[in-house]
């Protein structure tokens, strides 16, 4: 059987990526490469990690 691998992603050297947190309804946490057009994601902020899980 084989393994389960991921591919390795190919990273722009340039790239630009932000977060940011959305306020309203449902507050939602947006990471976004800026240097790529429609390049982002969301979650719910309440479903993030936090800094001291990420440590």
């Amino acid at each position: 059987m084989a393994p389960d691998m991921v591919a390795e992603a190919e990273v722009e050297a340039n790239a630009e990526v932000m977060a940011s947190v959305e306020e309203g309804p449902t507050e939602t946490l947006v990471i976004a490469d800026i240097s790529c057009d429609d390049a982002y994601l969301t979650a719910p902020l309440a479903d993030a990690a936090t800094l001291p899980e990420w440590r």
